[in-house]
């Protein structure tokens, strides 16, 4: 059977010249990173230079210094240690009674990864802010402006929702709370603006110059990479006395140990991953314009030809401003578990929405925040395409789903 993959907002295959690259770190370097010999110094030199890479691709020509890269296990991480790292050292900088309970702010539609963690935190003290959304997935900005004071840490916000694949307007939120910030007089820490740019990278330009973010998280295998790596990038400058004291001022570490990516993530480096990551982000970075430009038409075959299918088939990715590769839909009548189910038999997979909680038979919390009712939630299906498919892969996935839908 020739299988069509249609879940590329799940994940992505490794990209042969990301394996390529990879491949001497498993075996003839594989030194620890923290050996001073020369085996030790050589797999550091690869994490440097993976640094360097990332630091470029999202600086460009800004000279930084290297702890603004914080290599992870995974994006999951990422966002747990910008929101948690981000409150431990707010707790550790204000102390006084004023700035308590510390406050976070969090889009509804966020990926579990943020939500989780925020209740998490709600539930150990840290006042939580929902931002509710519109039925395009947009937050409420005028919330968000009401919902800032001095008690707040940080504002979570993703730049495409990994669900549905609506945009936010990155740029004008982290507008927002640096002008916040900087209402204060300049010098203010707090609050910093978190992007899950997880699903955005290969697509549109992430860099803090462009969506005013200071924490940005990335994973490798959304984009061709290796799976296990992900990325913290942190945009605030610190003084040239914190970075003499081996500082860096916004985030306390989350997992303790050696003392590893300086100081926030214990552990020894995965040097492959890490290697896998920058190849794999240099490769989507190149070919953004390319890759946006086919997953765009793509898509629009595909949505045109669902549309075709009259009441049979509504899209509940919104119109217009999305990204071009992920397509939610909605078989009126039919469980999603059921669509998923005998498309996989027929050959084609996709998914419910996040691959984290795709087993679960709740129903989306993007979609009941967007408006539809859980009945509508649970009849919806993503579809995820990526710059390797073509436009006979998604005629044989529409001639799948038209069998089904008789």
């Amino acid at each position: 059977m020739n299988r069509i993959y249609l879940d590329a907002a799940a994940t992505t295959p490794l990209d042969k010249a990301v394996l390529k690259a990879m491949t001497p770190y498993f075996s003839d370097r594989f030194g620890n990173p923290g050996a001073i010999h020369y085996l030790g110094q050589e797999a550091m030199r690869a994490v440097d230079e993976s640094r360097g890479k990332i630091i470029e691709l999202l600086a460009g020509d800004i000279l930084e210094d290297f702890r603004n890269v914080i290599f992870t296990g995974s994006a999951t991480e990422a966002n747990n240690l910008a929101l948690r790292g981000s409150v431990r050292d707010f707790y550790n900088l204000k102390r006084n009674e004023k700035y308590l309970p510390v406050k976070i702010i969090v889009s509804a539609t966020e990926h579990d990864s943020v939500l989780k963690t925020a209740e998490d935190l709600e539930a150990e003290g840290v006042e939580v802010v929902y931002l509710p959304v519109d039925k395009k997935g947009l937050i409420d900005v005028q919330k968000l402006k009401q919902s800032l004071d001095e008690r707040t840490a940080v504002v979570s916000v993703h730049y495409v929702n990994n669900e549905t694949g609506a945009i936010e307007n990155v740029k004008e939120i982290g507008g927002i709370v640096r002008e916040y910030r900087e209402s204060f007089g300049g010098g203010e820490v707090f609050p910093l603006f978190h992007m899950d740019a997880v699903q955005a990278f290969q697509y549109f330009d992430c860099s803090p110059e462009a969506t005013k973010a200071d924490l940005v998280t990335l994973s490798g295998h959304k984009m061709f990479g290796p799976k296990g790596v992900g990325v913290l990038y942190f945009n605030r400058i610190v003084s040239r006395r914190e970075r003499q004291a081996g500082k860096i001022i916004g985030l306390k570490p989350i997992i303790t140990g050696g003392g590893q990516e300086f100081g926030l993530r214990s552990g020894t480096e995965n040097v492959p991953a890490i290697v896998g990551f920058s190849a794999a982000a240099k490769i989507a970075s190149r070919k953004r314009k390319e890759s946006f430009k086919k997953v765009s038409i793509l898509k629009d075959y595909f949505s045109r030809s669902l549309k075709a299918l009259g009441r049979k088939v509504a899209l509940n990715t919104p119109p217009g401003k999305s990204s071009p590769h992920i397509l939610n839909v909605r078989f009126p009548g039919m469980k999603s578990e059921e669509m998923i189910g005998r498309l996989d038999m027929l050959g084609v997979a996709a998914s419910a929405g996040s691959a984290c909680s795709s087993r679960s038979l709740l129903p989306s919390h993007v979609l009941l925040a967007m408006g539809l009712s859980e009945k509508e939630a649970l009849e919806s299906v993503r579809f995820s395409f990526s710059r390797e498919l073509e436009k006979a892969d998604l005629a044989v996935g529409l001639k799948a789903i038209k069998k089904i839908l008789g």
